[in-house]
């Protein structure tokens, strides 16, 4: 009965452990890149959360041992640490947006922004929906989920668990974080907004030239092959930068 007893108490902690981190992981897995899309169905993400809780308990335990023996109300628990999932998925999923606006900005600026339609569940051009397929495929390979799941368990330094992030700080962090996203986004975007100014100023000096001249009909295949043309040459590079920024963001997610 001892034993029975002693291995009762023992399957409630690894229970509860594994609840704690359950409610940091959910969020983040909600938001994940890749995981988190609303195209995945609900039973994969379920699974998928599960199995990314019981990487992290392990590792997570002398973080949350105190808590383990001395159960805080339940409550709390729900709200900060889904609260502190949130930040962090939230922090992951704008590396996302940053690299679907720099695909709309390109689109935009080289007449490429209807072909196709919808490629995605949201309104996405074309070609901001193959250079998230490419970024996501391409942290994939690089191990981005193995690198989440070691931020996890180092978030429990910075985020104890049970208690409630400072808001201020939150704040000021979110803002750097959605500036940076932009600013990504831009830069990742800038060549083909270059290339968009000098189009048309040209065409606007072509039209002062000889105004009789549709320059509209002349000027439109040639800035819809200049995009295509930049997109296959500097994809590579625009995925490469876009990495390397995720990579840095996990590896230092609060800037401290």
């Amino acid at each position: 009965m001892n034993n029975l007893a002693a291995l009762l108490n023992l399957s409630q902690d690894v229970l509860w452990l594994h609840f704690l981190v359950l409610l940091r992981v959910g969020p983040v897995m909600s938001l994940f890149p890749g995981f988190g899309e609303r195209s995945v169905p609900a039973r994969i993400k379920l699974v998928l959360t599960l199995a990314m809780t019981a990487i992290v308990a392990p590792a997570s335990q002398p973080h949350l041992e105190a808590l383990v023996v001395n159960q805080p109300p339940i409550g709390w628990l729900v709200v900060s640490e889904t609260l502190v999932g949130l930040i962090i998925g939230i922090g992951i999923r704008l590396f996302v947006l940053a690299l679907q606006t720099a695909g709309s900005i390109a689109a935009q600026s080289t007449s490429l922004s209807q072909i196709l339609g919808s490629a995605g569940v949201t309104p996405l051009p074309a070609m901001g929906h193959l250079l998230v397929v490419g970024a996501l495929a391409l942290a994939m390979l690089l191990g981005l989920h193995v690198r989440v799941a070691q931020m996890m368990v180092l978030t429990y330094g910075v985020f104890p668990a049970a208690v409630m992030p400072e808001a201020a700080t939150v704040a000021a962090w979110g803002v750097r974080q959605i500036s940076g996203a932009f600013a990504l986004a831009f830069t990742l975007a800038a060549p083909f907004v270059i290339v968009s100014v000098l189009y048309n100023l040209t065409l606007g000096i072509i039209n002062r030239a000889m105004p009789q001249m549709m320059v509209v009909f002349v000027g439109a295949p040639v800035i819809t092959a200049t995009g295509m043309g930049l997109l296959l040459l500097l994809a590579p590079t625009m995925l490469s930068l876009w990495v390397d920024a995720l990579q840095g963001f996990i590896a230092n997610p609060f800037g401290g």
